[in-house]
């Protein structure tokens, strides 16, 4: 290591200095030493010093002296001086030599690890390990070695915006790979006799209960970032309650909404959002609640204070935060072919690529494209009822395929017979078209709790309600 000496490389003059160091004159008989005359004791006690100050002070190029300059520099000292001067640097070269034995062995037996920062390689799109191992400047064999050990397979399972980071030690070689997966999980690959072994390190987040009031005025979206929630928070509420109210009809000015929400916080500082606890929206006078609840099978769901369930079969509709251009009407104009074609569905405006939403868990029966439906998807949902969605502009599912409620199978779009970008949807039961706004009342029943819980269910939700009673005293109060 530069700057520094080995035991086993030490510089010649080291076994001179230690001699010198015990008390011993090297190359001089100590004999023959009172016989010297006093000014060449004096050279050599000044030749030893040059030497001592030369190997304290690492392995540096000095210029070379002369003899004469050598004597006149010791001679303008007397000899006690000198002596004192030679005992001084001594034990000055003694103390440096030692030190510097230690910081050697300190870096063998690891314990200088500072001296060997991190290098951080951030995961790209396209990116695999022998990519990134390689940018590092190691190779392909240290990638077998690291992912053959214990845990090492998962390092395999790399996405874009983790951290790869990498470890030398003395000699260049890899000793250290961390896997930052997120803040909160990570995991080290140590070598260690030749083999890597792997440390999982696993963090977790400070839940602090947070409440919030809103008040619609335009649209819920701008009422929740008013009130400071996060979009995520947003779309939860409209999960939530997406069984009993129309995001895009239903919600009027004035409308009021009372939740008690988590966030996480790490470090003192909000890491991520939380779960809704609980949350109570009032749509034209009509109040409903939901409350976030694990039942005794360890599934966790949303219900009303009487413990039926807030999911029900189908979604109310199947986008959020839209605005509806048309609703089911048998007896419209149709805009392009300008003639009475019963509109037996409801078409709601969106942008383009805007999510579609499975209204509820089915088999996707059809799904293609015709001159009038566009893109279309079809889903059969048991032997009753079926949901039609049209005009979209890429397909997210297959014939054959299933699908659950709220999973994602196409985009808004405006193909076939569509003048602008919206999502045409029809309901029908028995294979007769239903008005979507109104079918939910011939939907099957959600489903409650079992008896046997209630008692456990309602002791659990006693504070959350007590919570949403204040808040909406306190929002009445505030309208007054």
């Amino acid at each position: 290591m530069s700057g520094t000496y080995s035991p086993s490389t030490v510089n010649p003059l080291f076994k001179s200095t230690r001699q010198a160091a015990r008390g011993a004159t090297p190359n001089v008989d100590e004999r023959a030493a009172p016989l010297l005359p006093h000014w060449a004791s004096l050279a050599i006690a000044a030749g030893l010093l040059l030497v001592i100050t030369l190997v304290a002070s690492g392995p540096q190029e000095a210029a070379p002296l002369g003899d004469n300059d050598l004597l006149a520099g010791s001679l303008e000292s007397d000899s006690l001086a000198s002596v004192e001067a030679f005992e001084h640097h001594q034990t000055d070269a003694t103390d440096a030599l030692e030190g510097t034995i230690n910081i050697e062995s300190d870096v063998v037996s690891g314990e200088a690890t500072e001296a060997f920062p991190w290098l951080e390689q951030t995961v790209r799109n396209g990116d695999n390990l022998s990519l990134i191992f390689s940018r590092a400047g190691f190779s392909d064999r240290d990638v077998y070695e690291v992912t053959r050990a214990d845990g090492g397979k998962a390092l395999r399972r790399i996405y874009p915006g983790q951290i790869i980071a990498f470890k030398t030690d003395a000699e260049g070689n890899l000793a250290q790979v961390k896997h930052t997966e997120s803040a909160l999980r990570w995991t080290t690959f140590s070598r260690h006799d030749g083999r890597y072994a792997s440390q999982v390190t696993e963090r977790e987040t400070e839940l602090r209960e947070q409440t919030a009031s809103l008040t619609i005025k335009s649209s819920l979206f701008i009422a929740g970032e008013q009130a400071g929630l996060s979009g995520k928070t947003i779309m939860d509420l409209a999960t939530i309650f997406g069984g009993v109210i129309d995001f895009a009809l239903d919600p009027r000015v004035g409308d009021t909404i009372e939740l008690v929400y988590e966030e996480q916080y790490l470090d003192g500082e909000k890491y991520a959002d939380g779960a809704i606890v609980a949350a109570a929206f009032t749509n034209r006078g009509e109040t409903y609640q939901a409350f976030r609840y694990t039942d005794l099978e360890g599934d966790t769901s949303y219900y009303n204070e009487l413990g039926v369930s807030m999911r029900k079969a189908f979604l109310k509709a199947p986008l959020d935060f839209t605005r509806v251009s048309s609703n089911f009407n048998p007896n419209r104009l149709h805009p392009i072919y300008k003639t009475k074609r019963p509109h037996r569905g409801t078409d709601y405006a969106a942008s383009r690529g805007t999510p579609v939403y499975a209204a509820g868990d089915g088999k996707v029966i059809e799904a293609g494209y015709t001159r009038a439906n566009g893109n279309y998807v079809f889903i059969q949902h048991g032997e009753t009822f079926r949901t039609h969605y049209l005009h979209l502009h890429k397909l997210k599912a297959k014939r054959g395929q299933r699908v659950k409620q709220g999973d994602i199978i196409g985009t808004v779009g405006s193909t076939g017979a569509a003048t602008g970008p919206h999502l045409h949807y029809e309901f029908l039961v028995n294979g007769v078209h239903r008005n979507p706004r109104t079918v939910h009342k011939l939907l099957p029943k959600a489903r409650s709790l079992p008896k046997t819980e209630l008692a456990r269910f309602e002791s659990f939700i006693a504070n959350p309600l007590e919570q949403l009673a204040a808040l909406q005293q306190r929002t009445r109060l505030a309208l007054q």
